[in-house]
């Protein structure tokens, strides 16, 4: 049949068809060649089935329930990657599968039994595990250590030590630039101000080269048994601890009692022990004194403080000792200071300054006369040559 008609010519039908006949090079197989190797790959990967099958089976019984997982992983996926690769290679048309896993039509339809009900299973494991089962994986937060006494953590203890640094700061400057009487009335309304100074105290000890208290009862503990020590701002009562009591008598006294040791009293002011003044012009040291040894360790603090000195030798025996520790920095001028402690009623014996931080004293008891409220008056007003003592803000 002609494809049109043309007077003159004509085209002869199907041209292409014959040229593409003629001249195509792709190479067509039989059809029995490729059943038999379809059929080939059928009994393949029946027997790779089986093989797989008993394989994880003995794996699972050795690793245990933790390793069925990662066997079922590997056990589907090895299959799928297997199938994959067969029909890619030898298929046309879609993949199928029969329920036993053989190849219909010559082409794999559907995954091998067994390996989508494994993928399931595991992808229901997975959704009943919190975060996809990768909990066990990733590491757990780790909580701040937490001090097992005081329940705080390392920030908060560190915080709290800030603020309790402050507050001695605050307090311990109160004590230095007011009169002793404000002290007092402060600490009774608030008793807990004492507790948290000395806390605070015992805290800026621990930075000290040495501590004077450790000093005094170390040389104490050498005096003859039945010496009677009085401690004037004695703190928590470190001195009366330390030394033997059944060797010496300490009496310890401070703003605030703790009950057993310390007697409350404002030391600047009046110490609940006998003793007096000299009643006429003439040289005399006073009556009824009972204590041997007075110390003043850190203590002479608050304006007022030449009082602590003057009630230091009302209290004093004849030819007793006055002990004196104060912080290197605190004087203006050390011999106008031992000079004030003289005109009171006392002479030096000895003082050691070699260590960076504080300067001891030595002073014994001796005669004088009796003075009028006005000279007094005008010697307690030298309290001036003591600095008060600041510790550095952090």
């Amino acid at each position: 049949m002609v494809l049109f008609e043309v007077p003159g010519w004509s085209v002869p039908t199907a041209p292409v068809s014959k040229f593409a006949q003629s001249t195509s090079k792709k190479r067509k197989r039989p059809a029995a060649q490729d059943a038999d190797k379809m059929q080939s790959v059928e009994v393949n990967l029946d027997k790779l089935m089986q093989k797989l099958g008993s394989v994880g089976k003995h794996q699972e019984d050795k690793r245990g329930p933790k390793k069925k997982k990662m066997n079922h992983r590997k056990t589907t996926g090895g299959l799928d990657a297997k199938v994959e690769h067969a029909t890619s290679k030898k298929g046309k048309g879609k993949v199928s599968s029969s329920p036993g896993g053989s190849i219909k039509g010559g082409a794999v339809e559907q995954p091998v039994k067994g390996s989508l009900g494994l993928r399931k299973k595991i992808k229901q494991k997975k959704s009943l595990i919190p975060d996809g089962g990768k909990s066990e994986q990733q590491p757990q937060n780790v909580s701040p250590t937490v001090d097992e006494v005081s329940g705080l953590t390392s920030l908060q203890k560190g915080m709290k030590e800030s603020l309790d640094g402050a507050r001695f700061r605050w307090i311990n400057e109160l004590l230095y630039k007011s009169d002793s009487s404000e002290a007092a009335r402060m600490m009774k309304e608030d008793p807990a101000v004492f507790h948290d100074y000395h806390s605070g105290f015992r805290h800026q000890v621990q930075s000290w080269p040495s501590n004077p208290v450790s000093h005094y009862i170390s040389q104490l503990s050498s005096y003859p048994q039945n010496t009677i020590i009085a401690d004037l701002g004695c703190g928590d009562a470190t001195l009366a601890r330390g030394l033997p009591p059944k060797k010496l008598r300490v009496l310890s006294f401070d703003l605030i009692s703790d009950g057993a040791y310390i007697v409350a009293a404002d030391i600047c002011s009046h110490v609940p022990l006998p003793g007096s003044e000299p009643s006429s012009s003439q040289m005399s040291e006073g009556e009824a004194q009972v204590v041997d040894v007075v110390v003043c360790a850190l203590s002479l603090m608050g304006t007022n403080w030449p009082v602590c000195i003057r009630e230091a030798w009302r209290v004093l025996k004849p030819g007793g000792e006055l002990k004196i520790a104060e912080v290197a920095s605190r004087f203006t001028d050390v011999d106008e200071f031992v000079s004030l402690i003289n005109s009171i009623g006392f002479k030096m014996k000895a003082k050691d300054d070699h260590n960076s931080h504080f300067t001891l004293f030595e002073f014994k008891k001796v005669a004088r006369t009796s003075r009028t409220d006005k000279e007094w008056s005008k010697v307690m007003s030298n309290g001036g040559i003591l600095k008060p003592c600041e510790y550095k803000r952090r």
